[in-house]
């Protein structure tokens, strides 16, 4: 806490969402610190390729959640420079099997504070150890180096990273260079220790904000990768240490669940004498349990030894398929049922790959062939059928459990639908412990590149309704084509793929659900989707029904109306959220403020009024007040007509007026009056 005062006020308050909760406190240590955060100019990670610096207030309050010494042991605060910290050991975070190699500093190096880095920021302990992905390019590449952070949801929190090359040969820029990713959104690029600080032994840090939402608890992911675009020396990652702070909320709170019980890390040598003679008596034990465990570990051995001999005799007499070594070992998709199984691929219009077909399409994998790169994977356009047809490819991370459930509900929603508004799923491949799906190509890319930070010309007011309207027929397909109600729960500019003619077509169902049966309104899961786009309903209850999607389909309009992202934390409080902000304008007539100054002049008025009250509408609080996404499609279509009659007619007269932009806003106000609705 930066107290800028002559006191400090600390109050403790018993939650007043949990029963019978009280307040207490066993002691309270006060200690003057330097000022760690002052020239912390962390990036948000919001899934946009171009990071906004997000603002800390000087009083604001953080609370350490983790403070991890990356590669080495604890440190005890004795040890720390000089503030008392504790930094502890990072492996039982590291996910799976993964732990790459653990490192220390070659003798001839030594720690070298830069006057950017004080060395308050972390001891030389911390830089003087690391962790890389290990020597081996090949496997470095089907992997991401992977830690799994426990915090509370609903919070943000500050990510600080400390690098440092400690060994030989890594002095120069374009050695080492690789991706990070913060909860599966990539949060920097072309990542190179050397280049950031300038020489070997020189720390650096870097700070970022991750938003979560929901409650309860949830994982935060930090992960590198290899970056292979800039043909660096070695494909590898590296990381000294970690640093994790949750920030106040807007309530100057941070309460969260109680934590649970520190492992003791420090052992006093004295206790370990003490212990010998204890220790002594329990050699035989020991050497029991050893000489038992041996027995059943060669006993395993035999067995998957005989396994092995039996698998091999069934394929000889041809009682069994040639498996692959999908994720986890398993046989094509068997996590997956029989959704695309050889024997429903024909009917569900699932194609199987071969790995070769693959690396064919692609090139093997040739980086110039990328399109774009996430968490998730990377995606890169490819060709098939002899060049005849252009695809995306989108080859997943084997080792993240998330990128096994969404390569799974891809293919269970997609491979059984087929839609003019979604994007196509031709076929996927499960072999040598790849996960890869091919789609349509998309020559266009998304909705966004087409709106907001962009290079690209703007959309004229017809071609977005046109869009808006694909999208919608899309989403309503998903509700009511299938014989259960599909629910997409990731609706959002991103999401909305155009083709080469700039149809719109809905892309991404790694978070898809299955809607209730007919004797049911909801379905209760975990919230989940994208930040600024969530239905407040949804978030509230954690009851998900299709008009989540609805909601987050009317962000989406805004977003084409004004050309501006869902959330902004640069701008004031009021307008960091899109829609927030766009109902607030609308109610007070003054949505013209808000329209992409490309637009003013070029909208219908009639147009103009149709559409608005139908986002407004798909912004409504709670399900039951919004439209169907018929409904939607309906009142989008009246409102392409109207601007087609227009155009037609050279009778847009200016565009919109003051006039029209109040009427709507009176009109509106009055949510239950449908007289005007289709």
């Amino acid at each position: 806490v930066n107290v800028s005062t002559g006191g400090l006020n600390l109050t403790f308050t018993p939650s007043t969402t949990h029963p019978n909760s009280y307040a207490f406190i066993n002691g309270i240590e006060i200690l003057s610190i330097p000022d760690l955060f002052s020239s912390a100019t962390p990036l948000l990670v919001d899934g946009d390729d171009g990071h906004i610096v997000y603002t800390i207030d000087p009083d604001q309050a953080l609370e350490t959640v983790y403070r991890l010494n990356v590669g080495g042991q604890a440190i005890p605060p004795i040890e720390d420079s000089g503030l008392f910290r504790s930094w502890d050991d990072d492996s039982p975070y590291i996910y799976g099997a993964a732990f790459g190699v653990s490192y220390s500093n070659d003798p001839n190096v030594t720690i070298t504070y830069p006057t950017s880095v004080p060395s308050y920021i972390a001891p030389p302990d911390v830089y003087s150890t690391a962790r890389s992905m290990g020597p081996n390019a090949r496997v470095n590449l089907n992997y991401n180096l992977t830690w799994i952070l426990p915090v509370d949801a609903g919070f943000y929190y500050l990510v600080r990273l400390h690098f440092c090359e400690i060994q030989y040969p890594m002095v120069k820029i374009n050695q080492r260079v690789f991706d990070i990713y913060l909860n599966n959104q990539t949060a920097t690029k072309e990542a190179d220790v050397i280049g950031w600080s300038g020489g070997i032994g020189i720390p650096v840090y870097r700070d970022y904000v991750v938003m979560t939402m929901g409650r309860g608890q949830m994982d935060l992911w930090v992960e590198l990768h290899p970056y292979t675009l800039a043909n660096p020396e070695y494909y590898d990652a590296i990381l000294n240490g970690l640093e994790v702070f949750k920030l106040q909320n807007s309530n100057n709170s941070l309460a969260g669940l109680n934590p649970g019980a520190r492992s003791p890390l420090y052992v006093d040598p004295g206790d370990l004498r003490k212990g010998s003679a204890k220790h002594k008596s329990e050699v035989p034990v020991i050497v029991g349990g050893v000489v038992g465990g041996f027995a059943v570990l060669l006993a395993g051995f035999c067995l998957i030894g005989m396994c092995k001999c039996q698998k091999k005799k069934m394929m000889k007499e041809g009682k069994g398929a040639a498996t692959s070594n999908g994720p986890y070992g398993l046989s094509h998709l068997s996590l997956y049922g029989n959704t695309c199984s050889a024997a429903s691929a024909q009917s569900n219009r699932c194609r199987y790959f071969s790995i070769a077909e693959i690396k064919a399409a692609t090139n093997d994998f040739d980086e110039s062939l990328l399109l774009g790169i996430g968490g998730f994977g990377k995606v890169y356009r490819g060709e098939i059928d002899g060049g005849i047809t252009k695809v995306a490819i989108k080859r997943a991370n084997p080792m993240s459990e998330q990128g096994v459930h969404q390569f799974r509900t891809e293919i269970e929603m997609l491979s059984k639908l087929r839609h003019n508004h979604l994007v196509s799923l031709i076929g996927y491949c499960e072999e040598n412990c790849e996960m890869i799906l091919v789609y349509d190509y998309m020559a266009q890319g998304t909705l966004r590149e087409h709106l907001c930070r962009t290079q690209k010309p703007p959309l004229p007011w017809k071609q977005r309704l046109e869009i808006c309207i694909g999208a919608a027929l899309g989403l309503h397909y998903l509700h009511t084509g299938a014989k259960r109600t599909i629910i997409h729960r990731d609706v959002k500019a991103t999401n909305i793929l155009l083709d080469d003619k700039r149809v719109a077509k809905v892309s991404d169902f790694g978070l898809s659900k299955i809607g209730p049966p007919a004797d049911k309104s909801h379905v209760t899961t975990m919230v989940k989707g994208s930040f600024g786009y969530f239905d407040p309903e949804y978030f509230r209850m954690m009851q998900l029904t299709e008009k989540s999607d609805v909601f987050s389909f009317g962000v989406v309009l805004f977003e084409v109306l004004c050309a501006r992202p869902a959330l902004n934390p640069m701008l004031s409080d009021e307008k960091v959220s899109l829609s927030e902000w766009a109902l607030h304008c609308q109610k007070n007539g003054m949505l013209d403020m808000i329209i992409d100054p490309y637009l003013k002049g070029k909208i219908a008025p009639l147009s103009f009024k149709w559409f608005v009250q139908t986002a407004v509408k798909c912004l409504a609080d709670t399900g039951k007040e919004r439209p169907s996404m018929v409904d939607v499609v309906r009142n989008l279509e009246l409102a392409l007509q109207l601007q087609e009659r227009a155009e037609e007619s050279d009778s847009i007269d200016g565009g919109i007026s003051d006039e029209t932009v109040l009427f709507v806003g009176i009109e509106n106000k009055n949510s239950d009056d449908r007289s005007h609705w289709l």
